[in-house]
C-alpha cells in the first residue's frame, strides 16, 4: 500500500508523544540537562516543532547549521500536542478547505498552532512524495508546550551525528537501523482532517 501523501508519523507512546527541535548550544544543552527550556528560551516567538527526525535533519543540516548545532527530542503529551492541532490552521490557503482567502487570513490571524505539510526526507535529505507535519505555535500554545505538555527533553546531537557519519560511509542499512522509529499517529477524534491528517491523505 502506497504511503498516504499526509500522516503524522512519530515516536509515540499511549500518552506521549516526541518531538524534535534545534537550538544553538546555549539555549539546547541547559534545556536537555534541565529537563525545561532556559529562561533565555523567549515564550513570545513562534516555535515549530517537527514529529520527523529526518525533517528536522533535514532542516538543520545534520546539526551542523549555525543557531542549530544542538538536537532535541522533545517529549509532550499527546493530550497537548492535539490541542494544538486542534486550535491550528493551514499555513497557507487551501480553496474548499477556506470559504475564501479572508477567512483565511483571518483565520490564521487568530489561531494559537498553525501546520504545514512539507515533503519528507530519505537519508540522504532528499524529498520524498509523502509529506511531513511541521507544527508552528505561539501564543497560548508556546506557553502551554513550555510549561504544561513538556514531558522531558534529550540531547538526540550524538545520535545525528552518528547517523549522518553512517550515510556518509555509504551505510544507509546502518544508518537506517539507529533512526527512532517513527510510526503512525492518529490525533484524537474530532480534529479537522485537513489539519490532522488522515490514513487516506
Amino acid at each position: 500500500m502506497p504511503e498516504p501523501t499526509r500522516r503524522i508519523r512519530a515516536v509515540h507512546t499511549p500518552t506521549t508523544i516526541t518531538v524534535y527541535q534545534a537550538y544553538s548550544p546555549a539555549l539546547g544543552v541547559p534545556a536537555a540537562r534541565g529537563g525545561h527550556f532556559p529562561a533565555a528560551w523567549s515564550r513570545e516567538r513562534m516555535t515549530w516543532i517537527k514529529p520527523s527526525f529526518l525533517w528536522m535533519m533535514y532542516r538543520c543540516g545534520w546539526a551542523t547549521k549555525a543557531g542549530q548545532e544542538t538536537v532535541l527530542a522533545v517529549e509532550i503529551t499527546r493530550e497537548g500536542f492535539d490541542w494544538a492541532l486542534r486550535h491550528a490552521w493551514l499555513s497557507h490557503y487551501v480553496p474548499g478547505v477556506h470559504a475564501d482567502r479572508a477567512d483565511w487570513g483571518r483565520g490564521l490571524k487568530a489561531a494559537p498552532a498553525r501546520v504545514q505539510w512539507d515533503p519528507e526526507r530519505d537519508l540522504h535529505l532528499r524529498p520524498l512524495a509523502h509529506r511531513s507535519l511541521q507544527l508552528g505555535l505561539s501564543g497560548e500554545a508556546v506557553r502551554r508546550y513550555a510549561d504544561s505538555w513538556l514531558v522531558g527533553i534529550t540531547d538526540v546531537t550524538p545520535l545525528a551525528h552518528d547517523i549522518h557519519r553512517l550515510v556518509r560511509d555509504g551505510d544507509t542499512a546502518g544508518a537506517a537501523r539507529l533512526l527512532p522509529q517513527e510510526r503512525p499517529y492518529e490525533p484524537a477524534a474530532g480534529i479537522p482532517l485537513a489539519l490532522g491528517g488522515t490514513p487516506e491523505g
